[in-house]
């Protein structure tokens, strides 16, 4: 879990927004959307998203602009501090995450190098 008065994640007016219109098309009940990182692609890990039926138990889960996003636990220190934003330009449209951890992104934007979040670091994030 996070520590107290820590922001894991925020979200931008365009993200917000549109994590609201894809949790009203969803066919099924969903609560919210569960953001992760995973292992994989040339730069080592890459951002999860999915839809989020219901709350783990280990889940650090924020609101942000109305929207409930739940924060793999795994991801938390790759995470923190993170701004989640939503971009359209003439060739895609797509979440793009703004984390201050990150180190290095691949050229075709699908894969980034992340470091956790050190300790001494964490009186910076707020």
């Amino acid at each position: 879990m996070a520590l107290p008065g820590f922001k894991v994640l925020t979200l931008t007016d365009a993200a917000a927004n549109r994590v609201k219109a894809i949790i009203a098309k969803a066919e099924r009940p969903i609560v919210g959307v569960r953001v992760g990182v995973k292992n994989g692609g040339c730069a080592g890990m890459s951002y999860t998203m999915e839809y989020a039926e219901g709350v783990n138990p280990l889940d650090e889960v924020l609101e942000d602009k109305g929207v409930k996003v739940l924060i793999d636990p795994k991801a938390v220190l790759f995470l923190l501090g993170t701004e989640m934003d939503f971009q359209t330009t003439k060739m895609s449209s797509q979440f793009v995450f703004n984390n201050p951890n990150q180190t290095s992104a691949c050229g075709c934007g699908e894969s980034v190098a992340i470091t956790p979040a050190a300790p001494d670091t964490l009186e910076t994030v707020q």
